[in-house]
């Protein structure tokens, strides 16, 4: 096995320190929010919050109990070090939704409460995806979804997942206008993640002209997942064929880019530019707006 540089250290250190503030905020909004005013809104969250009004059972040990069997399917896709920092996430976030359960709720009102929590929630659990774990439960389905639909954006997949449990929890609390609110807050959570995840709908557009095309390329489209297009060209002057890389990455990952480039090719000739709209894999769908 080899020994982890100081840098990766540091970066991992960073990457834990992202997932417990992650767990944090979305802990706070199961606890604070959504739990007391029984506003199930979907997902292993929703599951627990109906199960917790039959059972008497604290709700972060049975979103724990939950996510275990979760855990290990994920575990088969996704990888070990997938499994080891969701299952950091998944028993930190439960015990800090125990320990914040006492103090809840910050309003009694079941709007703001759905409005809040939905906002809240979607805030910590970017913060996690974004470091490279889930909090468990259908956020291991949806990773899983991703691999094969990588089109469809991730805020879409949590919507149609939760739905099934809104519908259940309208008939086990009897209350129609709790299960709305609920459905309220997993729209606003969609939407929401999907502006912290993703950024808006600009993108840069990346050109890179370099030596060592094949590692910057290979690196982009491994470590961040971004496709790569090779642009053939002939430099003017040395008559020189070579092949341009050419790529679209979402604002958040452009610095990374930028990294990948400079770590490998310091010498590279970088041309960015900003894109409004794109179309295809990872970004818009091109039949969107047609419905």
């Amino acid at each position: 096995m080899e020994k982890k540089t100081g840098v990766e250290w540091k970066k991992l250190l960073w990457q834990y320190i992202l997932f417990t503030i992650g767990s944090v905020i979305y802990a706070a909004a199961v606890a604070l929010f959504l739990d007391p005013n029984e506003l199930a809104p979907g997902g292993v969250v929703g599951i627990s919050v109906i199960l917790n009004r039959l059972t008497g059972l604290p709700t972060g040990t049975l979103m724990l109990c939950i996510n275990i069997p979760l855990l290990l399917a994920g575990v088969w896709k996704l990888g070990l070090r997938f499994l080891l920092s969701t299952i950091y996430v998944t028993f930190f976030s439960s015990f800090v939704v125990n320990l914040l359960t006492p103090y809840g709720p910050l309003t009694e009102d079941l709007l703001l409460g759905a409005f809040f929590g939905a906002v809240v929630l979607a805030v910590g659990i970017a913060l996690v995806f974004r470091a490279g774990a889930t909090t468990g439960g259908t956020d291991i389905l949806v990773r899983l979804l991703k691999l094969r639909y990588k089109h469809i954006e991730t805020g879409k997949l949590f919507f149609c997942t939760d739905l099934v449990v809104v519908i259940c929890s309208m008939a086990v609390f009897h209350n129609v206008n709790t299960g709305l609110y609920a459905l309220l807050s997993i729209m606003v959570f969609a939407i929401v993640f999907d502006v912290v995840l993703y950024g808006s709908d600009t993108a840069k557009m990346v050109y890179v002209v370099s030596e060592k095309e094949e590692r910057i390329a290979r690196r982009i489209m491994d470590e961040l997942e971004i496709g790569v297009t090779y642009v053939y060209g002939q430099g003017a002057y040395t008559e020189k064929k070579k092949r341009v890389i050419l790529c679209a990455a979402k604002k958040q990952l452009f610095p990374k880019v930028k990294e990948i480039v400079k770590e490998e090719d310091p010498q590279a000739f970088l041309i960015v530019s900003s894109a409004s709209d794109i179309y295809g894999e990872g970004f818009k769908d091109h039949f969107a707006e047609e419905f």
